[in-house]
């Protein structure tokens, strides 16, 4: 959690707020990739890409 604080501290400070969607689109990226993994899920999403 400390890593959050410092980046959003970094973001707000220097004013970076254009950040914020480039570092959401990874980390919904990133869980898709941990779902597509092995679930049930995995198909589906297979489909959208």
């Amino acid at each position: 959690m400390s890593f959050l604080k410092e980046l959003w501290a970094f973001m707000r400070a220097r004013k970076k707020y254009w950040l914020l969607p480039i570092i959401v689109m990874m980390v919904v990226l990133g869980a898709l990739i941990v779902l597509a993994q092995g679930s049930a899920v995995a198909p589906f999403i297979y489909t959208l890409f």
